[in-house]
């Protein structure tokens, strides 16, 4: 792998881990102020469901994780097996199955799951 491409997964890697942790962040908040209010699931699900605010917020998240934590197994999978060939067909599965996975997620809750 060139010098300029082990660069720019780095920063995607360190930039999408900044937009996690603001995520996290966020949602803990979420989570405490369902909790403390005593919201149901369905109640949750009630404001949740058709606010494009939450979807746009959820989908970032979402994609974030799709960037991250790819490069990350790719890294792991690099030092601990370097000649076993797995390292770009297990990373890009990866970032697939996050990707489909999270966004029928988002969509489910956005839509009720209709």
């Amino acid at each position: 792998m060139s010098g300029v491409l082990q660069a720019k997964l780095w920063y995607a890697q360190r930039i999408s881990a900044m937009v996690l942790g603001l995520c996290v962040a966020i949602h803990l908040l979420i989570i405490f102020y369902a909790i403390r209010g005593g919201l149901s699931a369905q109640e949750i699900l009630g404001r949740t469901q058709g606010n494009i605010g939450f979807a746009i917020f959820y989908e970032i998240f979402v994609i974030a994780c799709f960037v991250h934590a790819p490069i990350g197994v790719a890294n792991i999978l690099q030092e601990t097996f370097p000649k076993s060939g797995m390292v770009r067909p297990v990373s890009i599965s990866l970032a697939l199955l996050i990707l489909v996975l999270g966004t029928v997620a988002v969509f489910g809750v956005f839509t009720g799951g209709a």
